[in-house]
């Protein structure tokens, strides 16, 4: 329709009248004046359809209430379940779907990512023995604005044993390898993998690593709570102190893995060391 409007106001511009336009697309004559109309706003391009969708209804909400909704996201910038209980405790009464569609056409409404496929429930092991449960993860260095470096890391759940090594790229391939390479310096057979959804644990990862595998549930870094507090340990106790260089990292890694599985008490495990509870 827009390329047919236009086509009609370019007949008209070369001479035709309206009556003649209107004879020859098979449109009334009152339709084509409203055509040449538009044209005027929209010049020689496409004349776009506009939404039928009214500007206004009946049981809409008053502007003071879309406006105190508005602040209150604002002022707390919390999600909307919270903001409609605190509007219901002013003593404004508006349900929790106007809160969100509110809040979407403003675009404050954080929605899901389309780009997060979803995965079938996979139910948690419980570790018995080292092996039942592996979290894998992912920290991100920055060196500079436009580059990164990335430090894989591995923990299994059970003796807290850890690997770790770093790498100048991210991907699907370098992971595989990566937990290949741990499972070649662990004394034990990894059984189940558990990950977050970023993109190097991918379809092709889980296709590949020939294990069980499954994945976090989404905004809910709590269920791979081991792998992110030894995250923050790593950086704290090594990775903080070193230049962003992935040679050097790798040579202090090798140091700090050995202090952390054979010397380091957790108090995880009744304050013993990783290899003390492999050996037992």
């Amino acid at each position: 329709m827009p390329r047919i409007r236009r086509d009609a106001i370019n007949l008209i511009n070369i001479g035709w009248s309206t009556r003649k336009v209107a004879r020859h697309c098979g449109f009334n004559q009152s339709t084509i004046v409203r055509w040449k109309e538009k044209a005027k706003l929209y010049g020689r391009g496409l004349i776009p359809t506009l939404s039928s969708k009214p500007k206004h209804h009946p049981s809409e909400l008053r502007n003071e209430i879309v406006w105190k909704i508005f602040q209150q996201r604002i002022k707390n910038k919390r999600c909307a379940e919270v903001v409609h209980q605190e509007l219901l405790n002013q003593g404004i009464k508006v349900s929790l779907s106007s809160v969100k569609r509110t809040l979407d056409r403003t675009g404050l409404l954080k929605k899901r990512s389309p780009w997060k496929r979803f995965h079938p429930h996979v139910d948690r092991p419980y570790p018995l023995k080292a092996g039942d449960l592996v979290q894998i993860d992912t920290i991100h260095l920055m060196v500079d604005e436009k580059k990164r470096i990335y430090i894989f890391v591995l923990i299994d759940v059970y003796s807290r044993w850890v690997y770790a090594k770093c790498y100048e790229k991210m991907n699907s391939k370098i992971c595989l390898n990566f937990v290949r390479e741990a499972e070649r310096h662990a004394s034990f057979r990894f059984k189940m993998l558990q990950s977050d959804h970023g993109p190097e644990f991918g379809k092709w990862f889980v296709s590949q690593i020939k294990k069980d595998h499954r994945f976090t549930r989404i905004g809910k870094p709590n269920d791979n709570a081991h792998i992110e507090r030894f995250n923050r340990t790593l950086q704290e106790e090594c990775v903080d102190k070193l230049p962003k260089d992935v040679f050097k990292i790798n040579c202090e890694l090798k140091k700090y893995l050995r202090y952390y599985n054979h010397e380091r008490l957790h108090m995880g495990i009744n304050l013993k060391t990783p290899s003390q509870l492999l050996t037992k």
